[in-house]
């Protein structure tokens, strides 16, 4: 009897000793794989049997174990895809996967050229709740849409347009097309950016295309170098001629108004002398002696007595 006391005590001590490690375990495995950290970055979307409950922002939180799971999203990081090429790693220089995406990359112009095109989506995720759960494959479908949307803008464009002064028009229409699709999804995203990075011809025929770019610029370099030398002689000669025709014309006008003058100042004086004529004649002869003795050198004055002016003379100079 006193053994199967012992052994029941035991059994007992046993028992209790198993319960309180279970015990231990089992908050153990609670404090595990109840608290959870948020990453700066993200935010936590906690569903509860499956189902959306909340979401909790960065920093430490509980959860029920085995129950509740959590997702964390990055909603503060500005997120990229890249179409045509793939970034290997960044930095001070940056390294690109040889590979090629031709599948991606290869489109058709509005005027049927074909035309190699290479591009980025920066994009951050505003709604984690619809990034999760409104769309299947959030990621795959932004980038099934953006191939869509480019691909779209692009064949309604010609190849020079393309290559050189649609690039700009062609990544805001990009943007604004993608932003309207992902509104329409529900999937949470908001377009930032998208940057072109190579628009190019295909391989094949990149060397007869930039021969042909070449000629075109070598056109071009000859048109401008043409209208330069014009805009520098033309306007010139023009000048030159209008100056000339200026100047024969004030010459022209000068010389008619200075005969008409003379013109005018002789009727005047025939008025005077038809008046006068004994005093405008000595007027006129004072007038023309005080032009004429300023001239001259030595003069030599004499009155109606003087026999002649011999004596005067100094013969010795």
């Amino acid at each position: 009897m006193a053994n199967a006391n012992e052994v029941k005590q035991t059994v007992q001590f046993h028992a209790g000793k198993i319960i309180k490690w279970v015990i231990v375990v089992l908050i153990i495995i609670v404090i595990a794989n109840g608290f959870y950290v948020v990453q700066a970055e993200n935010v936590g979307v906690v569903l509860r049997f499956g189902k959306y409950t909340k979401s909790t922002p960065p920093g430490l939180h509980f959860k029920i174990p085995f129950i509740d799971k959590v997702y964390q999203v990055a909603v503060e990081r500005q997120l990229k895809e890249e179409f045509g090429f793939r970034t290997i790693s960044s930095g001070a220089t940056t390294q690109y996967d040889t590979r090629r995406y031709d599948s991606e990359s290869v489109m058709l112009t509005g005027d049927l050229n074909v035309v190699v095109v290479e591009w980025i989506i920066q994009y951050r995720i505003e709604d984690p709740y619809k990034y999760l759960f409104m769309v299947r494959n959030s990621r795959g479908t932004l980038r099934d849409m953006s191939e869509a949307v480019m691909r779209e803008v692009v064949g309604d464009r010609t190849l020079n347009e393309v290559l050189t002064v649609g690039r700009q028009e062609i990544t805001q229409t990009v943007q604004d097309k993608l932003q309207e699709l992902c509104n329409e999804y529900q999937n949470g995203i908001r377009v930032r950016q998208v940057v072109l990075q190579n628009v190019d011809p295909p391989d094949a025929v990149k060397a007869s295309f930039n021969e042909v770019n070449q000629a075109q610029q070598d056109r071009e370099k000859l048109i401008n170098q043409a209208r330069a030398e014009y805009n520098r002689v033309i306007p010139r000669a023009r000048g030159e001629a209008q100056q000339t025709i200026q100047s024969a014309e004030g010459y022209a006008t000068e010389r008619v108004n200075r005969a008409l003058g003379d013109v005018k100042r002789f009727e005047a004086v025939l008025v005077e002398y038809q008046k006068a004529p004994e005093i405008t004649r000595q007027r006129i002869y004072l007038e023309t002696m005080s032009k004429v003795l300023p001239r001259v050198e030595k003069k030599i004055i004499l009155d109606e007595q003087t026999g002649g002016i011999l004596p005067l003379l100094n013969l010795d100079k």
